[in-house]
């Protein structure tokens, strides 16, 4: 017998019709563990990560080298989110199509990544700032982050939520180490240097992990896990119980008509857009408050540590009591947190104000990795870049709402208005949240669970 030989899989149905791709392992597939599918997303959402969090740190210094107004920091980071977001659809499709690789998703986002750093340090005037940092910088996040997400969730579909989670955390405390750079040593003498360095190291860290990156086949089940039988690992068999496989794979048209998938987008629009607000606005808030320079870096860190490894551990906890559920939680937490903000601010209590901005940064993260492994839950593995990049797409508007709105709101009424109205519409978003629901088949167009050998096939790779 030919130990070389290609790996056989076979497909098998389960009552609602949907197949699964079975009997090949991650190892035959990718030639080493799928863990690899975990790690180098996760490394590639850390460099990306600084140009969204840490970007408000640089304030002080882009305005006095470049001369720009205060104003132009908030709407470069709305420009930069909005197409970050617009991205995600469109490259869904090319990657689910076959016309993108993951591979080549991924060289694209680290070219444009360093292009934004190139136009901060070196751009003539605010318009090549916009335009690199904003467009290519923003669009380049958009490709590396909507390939690590959905990687993720294709490689584990068993088990998504935790994975997912990790993995989205990247996006959040890899700016951590830049926080505390453009904060304490970025200065006019040597921020071209310094970003374009920060730049360089940045792009080389996507493209590099991004050159191994590898999807599995459609409809792929790990070989060690029975879709049609309960686990006997618990683990596995509670997270599938409380976060059941999508009951099809729905396309885009599909997954929108169901009603769920715009109720999701909504609730990601409004979230989102309080995330980004405290990204933006938390900065100069401590320092209006009087808190010093060092306190505030601590707090945008603390949040952005927070922010990141609260998406692994609310992933976590989601797959032992389902997605839903959790969102709930960390909608109302999210929102009572900006109260929080603001009060600790007004008071000048610094330990409440670097423990609120630690909430406010928990809930703000973990609306990311539940979405994300929501969307595969109830709409399935196979188009989940595009059917993400959808409900994602609701960050377009959030990004301009919560970092450039949220600016205009402070400038006329005040940062007290501003964190009330954010925290209001966390509150709301929660009791949304209750009405969102796995779609489910009618019963007419279930069927029998089959396991059908006669469709064994060779992989070609």
């Amino acid at each position: 017998m030919n130990s070389t030989a290609p790996p056989t899989y076979r497909e098998v149905v389960d009552k609602n019709g949907r197949v699964y791709r079975i009997g090949e392992t991650d190892r035959d597939i990718l030639g080493r563990s799928r863990a690899w599918m975990v790690w180098l997303p996760w490394f590639s959402m850390m460099a990306i990560s600084s140009s969204e969090y840490a970007f408000t740190s640089a304030e002080d210094t882009l305005v006095e080298a470049h001369g720009w107004g205060h104003g132009h920091i908030f709407w470069l980071l709305g420009v930069w989110v909005f197409f970050q977001a617009a991205v995600a659809f469109p490259a869904g499709k090319l990657r689910e199509s076959g016309k993108l690789s993951a591979r080549a998703a991924m060289m694209v986002g680290a070219a444009g990544a360093l292009l934004g750093y190139i136009s901060l340090a070196l751009a003539p005037n605010v318009f090549f700032a916009y335009l690199g940092f904003g467009f290519f910088g923003g669009t380049a996040a958009g490709f590396v982050y909507a390939t690590c997400v959905n990687m993720v969730g294709k490689w584990y579909p068993e088990r998504k939520g935790g994975k997912t989670g990790f993995v989205n955390g990247g996006f959040a405390y890899g700016s951590v180490p830049f926080i505390f750079l453009f904060t304490s040593y970025l200065d006019v003498s040597n921020y071209q240097g310094l970003l374009l360095t920060v730049g360089v190291f940045l792009a080389a860290l996507v493209a590099i992990s991004g050159f191994f990156f590898k999807d599995p086949p459609k409809n792929w089940w790990p070989a060690h896990v029975d879709p049609l039988v309960a686990s006997e690992d618990p683990r596995i068999r509670r997270a599938l119980l409380k976060n059941p496989p999508a009951v099809k794979q729905y396309t885009p048209m599909e997954a929108i008509k169901t009603g769920i998938l715009p109720l999701m987008w909504f609730v990601l629009l409004c979230t989102a857009g309080i995330n980004i607000f405290g990204i933006a606005m938390q900065v100069p808030f401590g320092k209006e408050m009087g808190f010093a320079g060092g306190i505030v870096a601590l707090a945008m860190s603390l949040k952005a540590i927070i922010n990141g490894t609260g998406r692994g551990v609310i992933g976590w906890i989601s797959d032992l009591y389902g997605r839903r559920n959790t969102l709930i939680i960390v909608c109302a937490v999210l929102g009572l947190s900006q109260y929080a903000v603001y009060l600790s601010g007004s008071i000048g209590s610094m330990p409440l104000f670097l423990l609120a901005s630690m909430v406010s940064g928990f809930g703000g993260g973990a609306i990311f990795p539940l979405f994300a492994a929501m969307t595969a839950d109830y709409f399935g593995e196979n188009n989940n870049a595009t059917n993400y990049g959808l409900v994602y797409s609701s960050k377009v508007i959030s990004g301009l709402v919560g970092a450039g709105m949220g600016s205009v709101v402070v400038d006329n009424w005040g940062y007290g208005t501003a964190f009330v109205i954010a925290g209001t519409v966390g509150v709301v978003c929660a009791f949304i949240s209750i009405f969102l629901r796995q779609p489910k088949l009618p019963v007419a167009q279930r069927r029998t669970p089959v396991k059908d050998e006669s469709q064994a096939a060779l992989v070609l790779d």
